[in-house]
């Protein structure tokens, strides 16, 4: 898969197969992360890997899934929990604002797991103080954000916008999202 066709195909998912991720694959996802641009190359981005099935049901209750969509039909039953979840860290002791480093490490992370068949959901509806303790991170280390993995049990298409922005559930319970084309991005600027 080209490089555009993988990042037109990297969707949200939200429901997964119960299969593991091999190893090969979590240090692409690793990697992904090391390979990350960084402001003044301060690297202030760690990860958390949580695999164990009891963590990843202690995590799953301190989230919110799918704020587009009532519970029932935007969280993930107990059959379709992913089979990995990646806290990533802030460490606020390297100076600068991570923000962006953070954007990117999220970015490279999803697009390296997609490329191995894995979907993702990046969530920043979490308990951030009892995922904080539930993980006894030290001072240094802020919660940005968690990242959902595994191997997707519904299709996320892309579809053209017609009116709402508002991601949606079609007939087959496979999710539809909204996008603007090309044209709604991008303007030419010319300077005489």
């Amino acid at each position: 898969m080209d490089l555009m066709q993988l990042m037109e195909t990297r969707r949200t998912y939200r429901r997964f197969l119960q299969e593991p991720i091999p190893q090969e694959v979590l240090d692409d996802i690793v990697n992904a992360l090391r390979c990350s641009s960084s402001a003044r190359n301060v690297q202030p981005i760690r990860i958390l890997l949580i695999q164990q099935p009891e963590d990843i049901l202690s995590v799953n209750q301190l989230i919110k899934w799918a704020g587009a969509l009532p519970p029932e039909l935007g969280a993930p039953k107990t059959t379709e929990l992913p089979t990995l979840f990646v806290a990533v860290l802030d460490d606020t002791a390297a100076p600068g604002f991570h923000d962006v480093d953070a954007g990117i490490a999220l970015a490279n992370m999803t697009l390296a797991a997609w490329a191995h068949g894995v979907g993702s959901c990046i969530m920043q509806a979490i308990n951030r103080p009892a995922l904080t303790e539930l993980f006894s991170l030290p001072d240094n280390l802020k919660l940005h954000s968690m990242i959902a993995f595994g191997y997707p049990s519904h299709k996320s298409t892309l579809v053209p916008v017609d009116g709402s922005l508002a991601y949606y559930l079609d007939e087959n319970n496979d999710y539809c999202v909204p996008r603007y084309g090309t044209d709604s991005f991008a303007r030419a600027f010319y300077s005489k």
